[in-house]
């Protein structure tokens, strides 16, 4: 993990080749929200998207959940998204860390449901949701605020 910012905002993505979801949070608060799904054919028409959000937001940190099989394996779209997380760096100059997402999308539609999202609507924020989590992961693992 890279040497964490003790405050500003935070972007998470939870990747995918079809759509991203998109979550933004503030290292202060440590409370994640969904943002966005970018849904976009083409690698120019998603980078723009970003670009948008990250002149917007200003984050001072980047965060891209990777999937992890069980035996620690990284998984195919896992070595995408690493991929991905390479792109943002280079592109943007943000520092980006990765989080395991194995139980995100089924965390965020759980949470979803319990919200009383309705099914033809949990679809279209589910993604933007599992990036909420991937944040919230990713926050948990900051040292206690007292130490920063």
């Amino acid at each position: 993990m890279n040497q964490q910012p003790a405050r500003g905002a935070v972007l998470a993505f939870d990747f995918g080749e079809k759509r991203i979801g998109v979550a933004v949070g503030e290292i202060e608060l440590g409370i994640p929200h969904a943002l966005t799904v970018i849904v976009a054919e083409d690698n120019d028409s998603r980078f723009t998207a970003i670009a948008d959000l990250i002149s917007e937001w200003r984050p001072v940190q980047l965060v891209v959940g990777t999937a992890i099989r069980d035996d620690g394996a990284v998984h195919e779209t896992g070595r995408l998204a690493r991929r991905f997380g390479q792109r943002l760096h280079g592109r943007f100059a943000v520092a980006v860390d990765y989080v395991d997402e194995r139980l995100t999308s089924h965390a965020a539609e759980s949470g979803l449901r319990e919200a009383g999202v309705r099914a033809d609507r949990r679809a279209a924020v589910l993604d933007a949701a599992a990036a909420a989590e991937i944040l919230r992961t990713w926050f948990e693992t900051l040292p206690p605020k007292n130490s920063r």
